[in-house]
């Protein structure tokens, strides 16, 4: 099984589905807040090789859903250097394992990559809340 870097934003329903997924696939994994990592334009373009540029953006970020940011309309260099300065932007998770990096968790590219537990229900990527706002409750 592998060990999994999967950066989240904590809190995220669907960051936390897939993680459990993942563990429960018998894959270590490593949570790491994309917004706390020092990203650079070189860093982040190796999660998204073979994406077109619009596929790279988070589309519940608040940026796109108000239009301030179209990702049909942006180029790849100005696409990263707007999400090493907002990280909401980028498409989670952004997962990396034995040498290899993926952004989103597309279930049968993540499956044919490490491996998965078939679950009795889709894995969602994106997220449900209309304000873009996922989060878990925390107990207590």
């Amino acid at each position: 099984m592998a060990v999994i870097v999967f950066y989240e934003k904590p809190g995220c329903m669907n960051n936390t589905r897939q993680k459990q997924v993942l563990s429960q696939s018998g894959h270590d994994v490593i949570a790491l807040d994309i917004r706390a990592q020092a990203w650079t334009p070189a860093s982040l373009r190796q999660f998204f090789e073979g994406l077109p540029v619009a596929d790279w953006f988070n589309r519940a970020a608040p940026r796109v859903k108000s239009g301030a940011v179209v990702p049909e309309l942006v180029g790849e260099a100005e696409a990263l250097a707007e999400m090493c300065l907002d990280p909401l932007l980028i498409r989670r998770p952004l997962m990396e394992a034995d040498g290899r990096r993926m952004a989103g968790f597309d279930e049968a590219k993540v499956e044919a990559w490490v491996g998965l537990t078939r679950t009795a229900e889709p894995i969602a990527e994106t997220c449900p809340r209309s304000d873009g706002i996922c989060s878990v409750p925390l107990a207590g």
